[in-house]
């Protein structure tokens, strides 16, 4: 069994400190989701995980079965088993997901001759259309349609680890369940943990999560089952923030100066 293992992990973009000690663990096969209000840092946390380069890790680790991954490039994170389904999926014009995929998968030294056979029965599980397949990756995709290519993609490479940013963000009903259920599905055939950060409960309907956290103001500050999210959907961020005695539910921007202000003199 393999883990994912964040241990007070601090960063900062800009100069300004986003994640203020988060302490999060997934092991194989379990679902867990991250919840919270606007700016409390979750999506800073995705792309401090994957190594994005303009977000400066002050403290902590980010390990793998024991191996530190802060410090590695992000291409490095992606052979050591980090998967990271973006909120707003890149387009690649011109590059087919077939192509993208043979070169991810030969980058790791692995064999692409059956990837034809293998990203067809994907694209039949998750009802995307050949169409799809021939045009650049997420060239003039709509939400949901990307949203699909994205969980194709991390089926095809099948990691040990996948960080899903708002997958649910602009699917339809259709879309959400036929998503859900193959990252649901992936959790018990290829023993896949998933980290699904999403401000809904209706994505955990589907995707049946083991832990639920919620992240305010750059730390975790509640865990528990699926029912956190219950309590969530009653009483609000603000009703758990009080519940807890948290003081901040996001992180707050430093006020700039006002040009028109009295210079004191």
């Amino acid at each position: 069994m393999s883990s994912l293992a964040i241990r007070d992990l601090h960063a900062s973009v800009a100069g300004l400190e986003i994640l203020r000690g988060v302490d999060l663990e997934i092991r194989s096969g379990e679902v867990h989701a991250l919840m919270g209000p606007n700016g409390s840092g979750k999506s800073t946390l995705s792309h401090v995980l994957m190594g994005r380069g303009d977000y400066e890790v002050t403290g902590g680790s980010v390990t793998v079965d024991g191996e530190e991954l802060l410090g590695l490039p992000t291409w490095q994170r992606a052979n050591r088993g980090l998967f990271l389904g973006m909120q707003y999926p890149v387009a690649v014009p011109g590059v087919p997901v077939g192509e993208l995929l043979a070169s991810a998968v030969r980058s790791r030294g692995g064999d692409a001759s059956a990837l034809d056979t293998l990203l067809a029965s994907e694209a039949t599980r998750l009802a995307v259309g050949d169409e799809f397949l021939a045009r650049g990756v997420n060239d003039e995709f709509s939400g949901g349609e990307q949203k699909r290519m994205e969980t194709l993609q991390l089926a095809v490479l099948k990691p040990q680890f996948a960080i899903l940013d708002e997958i649910d963000s602009g699917l339809d009903v259709d879309a959400l369940r036929d998503v859900s259920r193959r990252v649901e599905a992936m959790t018990s055939e290829d023993d896949l943990g998933v980290l699904a950060i999403t401000h809904y409960s209706r994505l955990l309907t589907e995707l049946r999560p083991d832990r639920v956290h919620v992240l305010m103001a750059g730390r975790v500050v509640a865990s528990g089952g699926p029912e956190l999210a219950d309590q969530l959907e009653e009483t609000g961020y603000e009703g758990l923030a009080a519940e807890l005695g948290v003081d901040a539910l996001s992180v707050e921007q430093p006020e700039e100066a006002d040009p028109f202000a009295d210079p004191g003199f």
